[in-house]
């Protein structure tokens, strides 16, 4: 929960907060349309920029807590670029700044258009994907997750997207490990059934992707995609306290 007197961030939108690019795969992955099983094959050639959905989900967040566009204004240099990028990626992901003290990036109206201008330049300054398992998060996967728990963290996710925009959150199936990724939750609709969030996938910049809590069964699910067969999963918000 946000104290009272700390700044609050805009709401995230998708056509602005995102990245243009995506976190590429180092597998590709087939379902058989009957049975549902999935085959893998390594992706030729290999990618250049993978294994940084963390990464990409919590610049995403920095840039919309501490980065300011103008476009009106000429764009720098890439060697300014890049210290514009790594101050904003500097900051703490859990807090938005002041709106005088946010890292002003000219030439841009968003970081949609900026990352589609300086694609390079982005992907070399966000983050190694180191930081995508060196995350506080990561010890939280091998412990028991309970039903009562996922209840929690339904309500704590309606709680966040309230208190301050743009949870991000951990899903993943352990230890299976047929998933283990990060989105960013931005807007949300709550039923009698359940929550449907909408989110910001990293692998999957061309449109929003829907996270669902269903109340039967106290369970999160996640849609098929071109790299999950679909269906049940966990999920623990992160960057949001010391331990995460």
């Amino acid at each position: 929960m946000i104290s009272a007197g700390a700044q609050r961030a805009r709401p995230f939108q998708f056509e602005r907060d995102t990245f243009a690019f995506a976190n590429e795969l180092l597998w590709q992955y087939h379902f058989d349309p009957v049975t549902g099983a999935m085959t893998t094959f390594t992706t030729q050639p290999p990618p250049t920029y993978a294994h940084r959905c963390f990464v990409m989900a919590r610049a995403a967040r920095q840039f919309l807590y501490h980065a300011r566009f103008e476009p009106g204004m000429p764009a720098a240099e890439d060697e300014t670029c890049r210290l514009q990028v790594r101050e904003v990626v500097s900051r703490s992901p859990r807090q938005p700044s002041p709106e005088t003290e946010k890292v002003l990036i000219p030439g841009f109206d968003c970081l949609r258009s900026f990352s589609q201008e300086r694609e390079t330049l982005l992907k070399a300054e966000c983050g190694g994907a180191w930081q995508s398992y060196a995350l506080r998060s990561h010890w939280r996967m091998v412990c028991p997750v309970t039903r009562g728990q996922q209840q929690r963290m339904a309500r704590q996710l309606v709680r966040a997207h309230q208190e301050n925009p743009a949870p991000i959150v951990h899903i993943f199936r352990f230890p299976q490990l047929t998933i283990n990724h990060g989105l960013v939750l931005y807007g949300l609709v709550e039923t009698d059934a359940g929550v449907q969030f909408q989110a910001y996938d990293p692998n999957i910049p061309a449109h929003p992707v829907e996270l669902t809590y269903q109340r039967t069964d106290r369970t999160f699910y996640f849609a098929r995609t071109h790299y999950w067969a679909g269906g049940k999963l966990n999920v623990i918000e992160v960057y949001r306290g010391w331990i995460y």
